[in-house]
């Protein structure tokens, strides 16, 4: 499976009154991460609102393990957990600069046709360039001990 990797800065703007990242600056990595995915497979946003096809967000779901805080590299991970007839699961990960889990995140993402507003298909082509990106099934996991995972 292959991953985008990016690096984010963390900016004075982005530190609440806690003294660490907000909660929101996540929201918006996770935006910059699903953009860089979609133009890593070859559709970049503006390409397929040409094509009126609309790439929505249908839920979004964060769980901040460690605070990151001005002064910290980030680094930035994303794939797709699920690849659906119109619809894909979106996985995002957040390490700081020791490489240490600060943050997991997902979407739930769908396409929809501008005009219609209804699910928009994926076609074989678009599924194509989408699934280096595409997690393995659990059938075709392999377990810790190199066998077949089939939880």
């Amino acid at each position: 499976m292959k991953k985008v990797v990016f690096d984010l800065p963390i900016y004075t703007y982005q530190i609440d009154f806690a003294g660490h990242v907000s909660n929101i600056v996540y929201v918006q990595w996770m935006e910059i991460g699903r953009t860089k995915l979609l133009e890593e497979a070859g559709f970049p946003v503006h390409l397929l609102v040409e094509r009126g096809v609309l790439p929505i967000l249908a839920g979004t779901r964060i769980e901040y393990r460690k605070p990151l805080r001005l002064g910290d590299s980030v680094r930035a991970e994303v794939w797709l957990s699920a690849l659906g007839r119109a619809s894909a699961g979106i996985e995002l990960r957040f390490f700081d600069s020791g490489g240490d889990l600060a943050a997991a995140g997902s979407h739930r993402a769908a396409f929809i046709d501008a005009g219609s507003r209804r699910p928009f298909r994926i076609p074989k082509e678009m599924r194509a360039a989408f699934e280096p990106f595409l997690e393995a099934p659990l059938s075709h996991r392999r377990s810790k001990t190199g066998g077949d995972d089939l939880r």
